[in-house]
């Protein structure tokens, strides 16, 4: 057994950066008031994979429960000013923007059967969607047992000027944006599945940048 005392333990983790650990091994909020407010800026991601149903009533705005994107997007804009709320260690923090993006693409590289014409109004129909892959076609129909699965990609891009991150902030709003889509979808797709929620890009404080390359 190790002879190494539970105060040497936990201070020696809290050494490597743990900063929400104490000497004691308790959790505890870290202290930024000495801190200087300065900019901040985090863009988060999560994708929500769809069968070609739940796909085609989002791109279409013909889900039920109405459109899927505009109430996907304000509902990440709420979750990350309400970060602090459900992540109980997160400051409170004024934020300056949210900034909520969706993309589509096909994981099995297949294009969507939906009409140009669909495709063409997309981006009048449904102001939130950035992009929709490829050239509608026809071709490669999905087997039923390989059903073409569609990827709806979410950013969350937050920014304040404050004396902490706002990377929990966007990852808040970019999960809220996922489950949102999958409640509005999930009478079309109860197999839809939310995965790869990660931090992409980070501006400022102590850490200094950061990117996924």
């Amino acid at each position: 057994m190790s002879s190494e005392s539970s105060s040497e333990h936990y201070s020696k983790y809290s050494s490597l950066g743990l900063s929400h650990i104490d000497s004691t091994g308790e959790a505890h909020m870290v202290d930024v008031g000495y801190k200087t407010p300065s900019f901040r800026m985090a863009t988060a991601e999560s994708t929500i994979s769809l069968n070609r149903e739940a796909y085609e009533s989002v791109v279409k705005n013909t889900a039920s429960k109405g459109a899927v994107l505009t109430v996907a997007k304000i509902a990440g804009i709420q979750g990350a000013k309400l970060t602090s709320s459900l992540i109980p260690l997160c400051h409170q923090i004024n934020l300056n923007k949210v900034d909520i993006t969706f993309t589509f693409s096909d994981s099995q590289k297949e294009s969507p059967s939906i009409s140009g014409m669909v495709l063409n109004s997309l981006q009048h129909s449904n102001p939130c969607l950035e992009s929709v892959t490829k050239d509608i076609s026809s071709e490669g129909a999905p087997t039923e047992t390989n059903p073409t699965r569609f990827q709806l990609h979410i950013n969350c891009t937050v920014s304040c000027n404050a004396v902490t991150g706002v990377e929990m902030e966007a990852l808040v709003g970019a999960s809220i944006a996922a489950l949102t889509v999958y409640d509005m979808c999930k009478a079309l797709d109860k197999s839809a599945v939310i995965s790869n929620t990660r931090l992409l890009r980070k501006e400022g404080g102590k850490s200094g940048s950061f990117f996924v390359e």
